[in-house]
């Protein structure tokens, strides 16, 4: 789990394969800090395991599911991306709970500077548009950002200068194609929600619905 705060920036060095894909990211201020096997490493947003600790960095593989669901397949050397490591219990959750698994892909749709800071218009895939809202958090290839406004198809963040100075967001163009996880709360929402409406088809309308019981058959207790 992670907090979507970005504290390293690294470089793909080396990607080999089609499927898993082999992939070698150089950060060495985060191999400094001494990356042990199968710790999970958020990369642009996506969670990846490592499989091997370098000098420079470390060496993870991406499977099938990753490939179809993020950016990656688009990744090539030279590549710069967003790193953080797992956030620990007794850390400050300084942006909001982020995952690693990355609900969609999107692209931007345009980009506005004024004021030192820098607006990004985004399109929102029609799967995860009900989990993103107004004020809401979201991850961009795993960076928390607040959402300024959610017009047909798309949302709006702004990147305060801190943010443009420590990842890879402010080298994004119009078009570039971008990681994005939803909040984890709006997933349970929408799932629970779901749920509700199922039981509502099969019990008629009128009666109670969301109660202790329901929540224990439906795993929630």
């Amino acid at each position: 789990m992670f907090t979507g705060l970005i504290a390293f920036e690294g470089r793909i060095a080396r990607m080999d394969g089609k499927g898993p894909v082999r992939l070698a990211v150089e950060a060495p201020e985060l191999a400094a800090g001494g990356l042990v096997l199968g710790e999970s490493i958020a990369t642009s947003g996506v969670c990846l395991t490592v499989v091997e600790a370098t000098a420079s960095g470390f060496v993870a593989e991406a499977g099938a599911e990753t490939l179809a669901r993020t950016t990656v397949g688009e990744w090539r050397p030279g590549r710069r991306v967003n790193l953080e490591r797992a956030l620990r219990l007794e850390d400050r959750l300084g942006g909001h709970l982020v995952l690693g698994h990355v609900d969609g892909v999107g692209r931007v749709r345009g980009r506005k500077g004024h004021d030192g800071v820098l607006e990004l218009e985004i399109s929102l895939p029609e799967s995860i548009a009900p989990l993103v809202c107004e004020k809401g958090s979201i991850a961009v290839d795993g960076v928390s950002l607040t959402v300024n406004a959610v017009p047909e198809g798309a949302f709006s963040v702004t990147l305060v200068p801190e943010t443009r100075k420590r990842t890879t967001l402010e080298q994004l163009a119009t078009g570039d194609s971008v990681n994005l996880e939803a909040d984890i709360l709006a997933r349970h929402i929408a799932r629970l929600l779901g749920f509700m409406g199922a039981d509502r088809a099969a019990a008629g309308a009128g009666e109670k619905h969301l109660d202790l019981a329901f929540l224990a058959r439906h795993g929630y207790l």
